[in-house]
């Protein structure tokens, strides 16, 4: 089974619906999944200082402070079931992710689950640790923590490397239909939206896989 996962690293939702399928995969070891993480930029022209995240949310969203901090507390709580820490008040701003795609398409050059490692390195950079996902020395650092060449992936940062690759893949993926993630998607056929509970992800992935 080929399971595509869109998703952004500075999205928290996607943190949570990649802890929610892992939960649900774990739970049917008989399944032999094809794992894929496609890139979705939530702020595609974000400058690379990024912006203070409650004037970003309150503009993009029209949320209010109190609707924001009771949002972020129902992530914080649904990411703690998961094994997942939303650090409060670590993620004070939001960044550029273009060049996460970049090395997170690179590492899934590699033989190996570097890239699905790669991927929960940066998540847990951002909202755990409150690092900026778009910094080449978050980079490089998370990618020698999960076992890449820290040396090749500051030369990939360093040039153009995959930037046509991922900005196809975005194009690929919205002309599809994808507007907001996660969407994960099932032998490119099925899609499930959203951070859901890990039953759901279960029940969708019983279903699709006796129905083939």
């Amino acid at each position: 089974m080929r399971i595509d996962f869109v998703s952004d690293v500075s999205c928290p939702w996607c943190a949570i619906g990649l802890k929610s399928l892992e939960q649900a995969l774990a739970r049917m070891p008989e399944l032999e999944v094809d794992l894929h993480f496609q890139p979705f930029e939530l702020n595609p022209q974000m400058v690379p200082e990024g912006e203070e995240i409650n004037a970003h949310l309150a503009r993009k969203y029209g949320a209010s402070t109190a609707q924001l901090e009771q949002t972020r507390e129902a992530i914080r709580q649904r990411g703690a079931e998961l094994g997942f820490t939303f650090t409060k008040g670590a993620r004070d701003r939001i960044y550029n992710t273009f060049d996460a795609h970049r090395l997170l398409h690179w590492a899934a050059l590699q033989a190996g689950p570097f890239q699905r490692d790669l991927k929960l390195a940066l998540l847990k950079a951002y909202f755990t640790e409150g690092k900026n996902p778009g910094s080449h020395e978050v980079l490089i650092q998370a990618a020698h923590q999960v076992g890449l060449d820290s040396q090749a992936a500051a030369a990939i940062l360093a040039s153009q490397d995959f930037a046509e690759e991922v900005r196809e893949a975005e194009r690929f993926w919205q002309a599809q239909g994808i507007q907001s993630v996660p969407a994960v998607i099932i032998d490119q056929r099925h899609l499930i939206s959203g951070g859901q509970p890990s039953e759901v992800f279960e029940q969708a992935l019983r279903q699709i896989a006796a129905s083939a």
